[in-house]
């Protein structure tokens, strides 16, 4: 992996390879686009079959929508825009690109009817002020019924903004959290802090503001033999991976990690309590403090595989029970995607997979109120949409049960057949290409390290289906991989922007 360190040369090569690898895979997957849009032509697939069953004149009661879904050149909305698709309704679609230059994925979608380029935030008040003007005008333009917020981490704020402007000067209705709601869930100590008042656990944290604060904290810990993470509380890519043990055994190398740190008023820090243990992540849809929507699966730092857990396991339940407690705290202000990365004590994680009605301790670590990667497992569930996003549209009329705790709550959907999601880009190069490199090197992977590996990426390529590809739009995945990231990477090269990893999901390239 590359660092800021790296020369210069090493970042421009990192970039040409994998353009030239774009360059190499370009008539393989040509062919794959056109032999899928023949097989479409013979077949009737499930997905477009679904819908014109549902717009058919012979289906009663069935209102078609006009749904906004922003983001849509991320896995996130692009799933979202295909599922409204095929639910029935009129998809209109929205993402961050550049003048006269059509490089993102989901504006390729067959599920689209209409895209709009946003206009872009740039972190000031004019900026904000562009981009929910931007929104604002196409909810107007398109007449839209229902927004639907799957933008990232850069804009989270604005998205609130826009919510809050749309929802007053329109009839459109927004799947998005106010301001208020948005800042207290988005920063990492304020989450804390009101998961704390709702008396749920939350690992032990402290909020730091001066390297000398961070080291008062970690001496005073050090007799107890609790380790900690040091964590950036806004978003900066060149430390968000930094996964760091702290303390070290020796004082004068805790002082000198510390000290290579930017911490300071304006750019406050948080020391969160290391659990060691498995990490998971949700990803719920909440209409008015209910849980309509809900799934979990295994997590990692660089999520890329998703395999949702078993809806009636002590794990996913126990996760469910909390994002429901999370969620009924404050109905008016909870409508949105809400997701939550915990730990779980590694033992306490073996007893619940034995047992199923084990009560276990979730210690969350962070919240994401937005959309989350993970409702690519609601692939083959529209149900999802009449369910939970058009509630918002009118009464809820679902009967409801009694909870485990005496509440009652509307049943959530689950993912109907999941599956396994991984994307094909990023399992070539980290499962077949850079273990072969390896065994070039002295000290690289032996030969077993290299095949196992290589039985990974075939398990995925033939068990495992794509989160970006689907025989029956196949387009976005072809544009993917040969016009987004070529482009991104001749950027980089242009304008010498280092990077460190990528996440082919997200789009997102992380800066060193």
């Amino acid at each position: 992996m590359l660092t800021a360190e790296s020369s210069r040369f090493a970042h421009a090569l990192q970039n040409l390879k994998l353009l030239a690898l774009s360059f190499f895979f370009l008539p393989l997957d040509t062919f794959i686009l056109f032999f899928s849009y023949a097989i479409r032509i013979l077949v009737a697939f499930p997905a477009t079959s679904h819908r014109a069953r549902v717009r058919s004149t012979y289906t009663r009661y069935f209102e078609p929508r006009t749904v906004l879904v922003t983001g849509v050149g991320m896995t996130k909305g692009l799933v979202l825009a295909r599922l409204f698709f095929i639910a029935g309704h009129n998809v209109i679609g929205a993402d961050f690109e550049p003048p006269f230059l059509p490089i993102t994925c989901g504006h390729m979608s067959r599920s689209i009817k209409a895209f709009h380029r946003l206009a872009k935030p740039d972190g000031t008040r004019e900026g904000s002020a562009r981009y929910c003007q931007s929104i604002l005008d196409i909810v107007r333009k398109e007449k839209a019924d229902l927004w639907v917020s799957c933008s990232g981490v850069a804009s989270a704020v604005e998205d609130g903004q826009a919510k809050e402007m749309i929802e007053l000067l329109t009839k459109c209705k927004a799947v998005q959290y106010n301001v208020a709601t948005t800042q207290k869930l988005h920063e990492k100590h304020s989450f804390t802090e009101y998961t704390k008042s709702l008396g749920l656990t939350v690992p032990e944290t402290h909020t730091i503001t001066s390297k000398t604060a961070a080291l008062r904290v970690l001496e005073d810990v050090r007799p107890s033999g609790k380790k900690f993470i040091m964590k950036f509380i806004g978003t900066d890519d060149s430390v968000r991976g930094d996964m760091t043990l702290l303390p070290f055994d020796s004082a004068s190398a805790t002082k000198a990690h510390i000290s290579r740190l930017q911490i300071s008023e304006s750019r406050p820090w948080i020391l969160q309590q290391f659990i060691d243990g498995p990490e998971y992540c949700t990803h719920a849809l909440v209409v008015r403090g209910e849980v309509k929507a809900f799934t979990a699966c295994p997590s990692a730092e660089l999520l890329m595989h998703y395999e949702a857990l078993p809806p009636d396991s002590s794990l996913s339940r126990n996760m469910l029970r909390f994002t429901q407690e999370y969620a009924a705290s404050d109905p008016e202000n909870f409508t949105g995607h809400l997701s939550f990365d915990f730990l779980v004590d590694r033992k306490e994680a073996e007893r619940a997979r034995r047992d199923p009605n084990m009560v276990v301790t979730l210690y969350p670590i962070e919240c994401n109120p937005r959309a989350h990667t993970a409702v690519a497992l609601f692939n083959s569930t529209p149900e999802m949409i009449e369910k939970g996003y058009m509630s918002l549209l009118e009464e809820p009329t679902t009967p409801k049960e009694e909870g485990t705790n005496g509440a009652s709550y509307t049943p959530p959907v689950y993912p109907h057949q999941p599956g396994k999601y991984y994307w094909i880009g990023h399992d070539l190069t980290t499962c077949v290409i850079l273990p072969v490199l390896s065994l070039l090197k002295i000290h690289g992977n032996s030969f077993g390290e290299a095949f196992e590996h290589f039985g990974t990426f075939l398990e995925h390529l033939f068990l495992w289906r794509d989160g970006t590809y689907e025989i029956w739009d196949p387009l976005p995945a072809w544009w993917l991989y040969h016009v987004y990231w070529p482009f991104q990477f001749a950027k980089s090269l242009v304008t010498d922007f280092r990077w460190s990893r990528i996440n082919v999901s997200t789009t997102k390239m992380f800066g060193c």
